[in-house]
């Protein structure tokens, strides 16, 4: 019997998890701060970081930056306490995303924050090979990354295709990242002149989320562009 409510307690916690990531990303692909800062107040541990980094994105969007600050924050020190506690790929790879973006705002912090993310997704890595969002979060890192330092675009490509292959594996908790893998990659072949392949991949995101503003936002700016 105890055995049967550990199961039954570990499917709704699941369950819960799956749907407030769902949430979290139709309040990002909608734009909306005012329901992310909601889902902040709502949701715990890793969903409500989460919650956090796609807040202080679409804040650092619509040009509200200290929202932006505040959730970055926000988002790092639970994260990093979380790390501390027990860490897990997903919330490695996380972490590595949120510093990533601190830099993108404040790029005095790149010499300190830079090699700390590729530790954190090295770690990440080697706790899940196969999880997708780690090849995701590496990804950007290649494509915002000089290749010169290691980085670059046809690198972001192939760990963007990496990203994709893993996804296509089955998940039932920490699921996001599909359709904005595709959209990465197809960034990455818009900076290298390849505009077809990179519609396809756009086109291919909302195949995956037919609701993801992002792509739709970047395939009409092609349209616009014609």
């Amino acid at each position: 019997m105890k055995h049967l409510l550990l199961l039954s307690s570990l499917t709704f916690a699941t369950f819960t998890a799956q749907a407030n990531i769902e949430q979290i990303d139709l309040a990002a692909s909608q734009v909306s701060t005012t329901k992310l800062a909601q889902l902040v107040e709502q949701t715990s541990s890793y969903e409500q970081a989460y919650a956090n980094y796609r807040l202080a994105i679409t804040a650092n969007i619509t040009g509200q930056s200290q929202l932006t600050k505040t959730a970055l924050k926000d988002a790092r020190e639970s994260l990093e306490a979380m790390n501390q506690q027990q860490a897990t790929a997903d919330s490695l790879a996380l972490l590595a995303s949120v510093y990533g973006m601190v830099i993108a705002t404040d790029y005095s912090q790149a010499a300190i924050l830079g090699p700390q993310s590729a530790v954190l997704l090295e770690q990440a890595q080697e706790l899940e090979p196969e999880n997708p969002r780690v090849w995701l979060v590496k990804a950007i890192s290649a494509f915002n990354t000089p290749s010169m330092y290691g980085g670059g675009k046809d690198k972001a490509q192939t760990l963007a295709t990496q990203a994709i292959s893993y996804f296509e594996q089955p998940c039932s908790d920490i699921c996001w990242g599909h359709a904005e893998a595709y959209t990465w990659r197809g960034l990455a072949k818009q900076e290298q002149g390849d505009i077809a392949g990179a519609q396809a991949d756009w086109q291919q995101a909302l195949q995956v989320e037919a609701d993801y503003g992002w792509a739709k936002f970047l395939l009409s700016q092609q349209t616009a562009n014609q």
